[in-house]
């Protein structure tokens, strides 16, 4: 009801200071999008996608194999995302999505020559500069558009190339969260998980734009991190994740956010979940190292970028009401199993904390120990650490908390972002990164084929509904 009243009141508050005063810059309050109801040929298959995944998907996500289920997580992923979009036809779904003014596609001529592009990048992030940037290449660092850039190299050039490059990387994004939630708490609950990650409406947005491709690159990071600090390969796996964290922050500026879900996966790690970070900390001086060695100065830029920022429509929209509207978006992205999800993940912490201040509360003196120097390290272990991180025999936090402590994880970086007033608007797209990860509350809620249908029943509507701006 409070996530209703949040939505209903960030359209009405918001359809009046666009009205009166046109600073929002969105068409439809709190969305960058316009009101247009519409059918396309995606609409069958979504309407199949949808019905098959409710019916089918907690049944299906509970008996199949792990690696079968991570394949046909993936594979409904990117059919719900490709009938989603391709409710808006093949050209503006699809294919000119990359391509306008704002967007990656329109300065592939002008990387020619990378290096020397990367060497003055940052001379064109201003208005005022000489041939700038357009909105997205100068909002974010510039392997983003190197990417494309590549793609074109290889012979995947143009918008329709760029479109299906981002949904089948940006669907990956799911087993990503899969692999990483059980690792780090449990099997029966990524299953139960599985079905909201693939059945979100983030899905409208996750075809529609590269925030998609940042979004895999970014949970793979976490996924990566979480078999290494679990004992899984840790040498392979911790660089794997430094080198994709790297990358994450080659890609957008804001997603130096995950560093505080990474933070996280670290401490629900195994007894030497430590071990993989010299690995970890290798890998995630590539990227930069490459960018740095070619000319390119993130926090310069960075710098440029925040000038840039108010010098566009980041300047004129007021912050007093996307401070609070963005959470109005990120209810629509998420959907209403995610806000039920997040109030039983809630409730995990405050249980959690309730038993742990019972059990810090001491009924007697402890016993007299005489230490010596063997057991000296070991004398003091911290309530808060013992409860959480399992010791070598296995025992430790239950996964439902420690599925709750990521996710407390995600929606603090993702208040970091919100705070900062980087982010004002077209966060329906800018938080896709975090709403993967929001996500998996759904394995808290009982019932899942009626939540599931909710779910499935807000994409539907915003895609039929709504023209969106990505």
């Amino acid at each position: 009801m409070a996530a209703t009243l949040l939505v209903v009141t960030a359209a009405l508050v918001g359809t009046t200071i666009q009205r009166e005063h046109g600073s929002l810059h969105v068409g439809w309050p709190p969305l960058y999008a316009n009101w247009g109801p519409h059918i396309g040929p995606g609409t069958p298959t979504a309407l199949v996608v949808a019905v098959g995944v409710v019916a089918y998907g907690p049944q299906l996500a509970a008996r199949l194999q792990w690696r079968a289920l991570l394949g046909a997580a993936w594979g409904t992923a990117m059919a719900w995302t490709w009938s989603l979009a391709l409710i808006d036809g093949w050209q503006r779904g699809i294919a000119v999505r990359l391509t306008t003014r704002y967007e990656y596609l329109q300065v592939i001529d002008r990387f020619q020559d990378i290096p020397a592009t990367l060497r003055d990048f940052t001379q064109h992030i201003l208005l005022h500069s000489p041939d700038h940037w357009p909105p997205h290449v100068a909002g974010h660092p510039p392997a983003a558009t190197v990417t494309f850039v590549l793609l074109d190299r290889v012979g995947l050039g143009g918008g329709a190339w760029a479109g299906v490059f981002c949904i089948t990387v940006g669907a990956s994004a799911c087993v990503a969260v899969l692999v990483a939630v059980r690792a780090l708490a449990s099997e029966a609950l990524a299953r139960r998980a599985a079905p909201f990650l693939v059945m979100a409406p983030a899905a409208v947005w996750m075809g529609t734009s590269a925030d998609g491709y940042f979004a895999a690159v970014a949970a793979w990071t976490i996924a990566f991190l979480a078999l290494a600090v679990t004992g899984h390969r840790p040498r392979l796996t911790g660089f794997a994740s430094g080198l994709l964290f790297g990358l994450t922050c080659y890609l957008s500026y804001g997603l130096t956010l995950f560093a505080v879900i990474a933070g996280a996966a670290v401490l629900l790690g195994g007894p030497r979940r430590t071990r993989p970070l010299p690995y970890a900390l290798a890998g995630v001086t590539i990227v930069p190292l490459a960018f740095t060695l070619a000319g390119f100065n993130w926090w310069e830029a960075y710098h440029l970028l925040a000038e840039r920022y108010y010098q566009g429509a980041g300047g004129i929209r007021p912050y007093g009401y996307w401070v609070w509207a963005n959470l109005a978006c990120t209810v629509l992205v998420v959907g209403p199993a995610t806000v039920a999800g997040l109030r039983r993940t809630v409730a995990t912490l405050l249980g959690a904390a309730a038993r742990l201040r019972a059990h810090s509360s001491p009924v007697a003196p402890p016993p007299v120990r005489t230490p010596d120097r063997h057991s000296a390290p070991l004398r003091v272990v911290p309530a808060l650490r013992r409860r959480l991180v399992p010791r070598s025999d296995g025992t430790g936090a239950s996964p439902d908390l420690r599925l709750a402590l990521l996710i407390a994880a995600t929606f603090s970086a993702l208040l970091i972002a919100d705070l900062s007033g980087m982010s004002k608007a077209e966060t329906e797209r800018i938080w896709l990164p975090f709403a993967m990860w929001l996500l998996t509350s759904g394995a808290f809620l009982t019932g899942p084929r009626i939540w599931l249908a909710a779910q499935a029943v807000v994409a539907l509507l915003l895609n039929h509904l709504l023209l969106t701006g990505w």
